[in-house]
């Protein structure tokens, strides 16, 4: 008999000016749901804020409300003076989870140098992690491809329904 799969929560925010005023097409935002859909994760929310501190906060504090398991933005971690997504994520969260930013710089600079560029922050607010994710959807794929596994363990672990953690030899 096969085991039953844990379906997990998930909202997705697009920081872009640009896509916010419909000049650019988000690829991004697509890729990470994709990416959620084909791991067991219901997509609940996708929307797509400007660069603007208001806005990213409404949004991170309404997909917060939802109760969602896990909270993906894209965009707004370079540093562009109206790239804020990593202070306004900061404003909202409880708690940091430096390892889960860390993880991707790392496995990023394995592709790239300018990955040492990116400020994406992570972290917990009540039930729900929140995760920066870089802007370009090629970056997109990479960091999350590379982290959803753990991802889905940590939610385990902020929700109760797991206490050690695994590890991969």
């Amino acid at each position: 008999m096969e085991k039953e799969k844990t379906l997990y929560t998930a909202a997705v925010i697009t920081v872009s000016d640009k896509g916010a005023a419909g000049e650019r097409e988000d690829l991004s935002g697509p890729a990470i749901a994709e990416i959620l859909t084909a791991n067991n994760f219901i997509v609940q929310s996708t929307i797509i804020v400007p660069d603007e501190e208001r806005e990213i906060r409404h949004a991170l504090r309404d997909a917060v409300d939802m109760k969602v398991n896990l909270i993906l933005t894209t965009g707004g971690t370079g540093f562009s003076h109206r790239d804020i997504t990593p202070e306004v994520t900061m404003s909202v969260i409880d708690r940091e989870a430096e390892g889960i930013a860390e993880a991707i710089r790392w496995f990023s600079l394995q592709i790239t140098p300018r990955a040492m560029l990116s400020r994406g922050v992570s972290g917990i607010r009540d039930d729900s992690l929140i995760v920066n994710l870089p802007g370009s959807p090629k970056a997109v794929r990479e960091s999350l491809e590379y982290i959803i596994d753990s991802l889905k363990h940590g939610i385990d672990i902020l929700l109760g329904t797991a206490t050690e953690c695994a590890r991969k030899d």
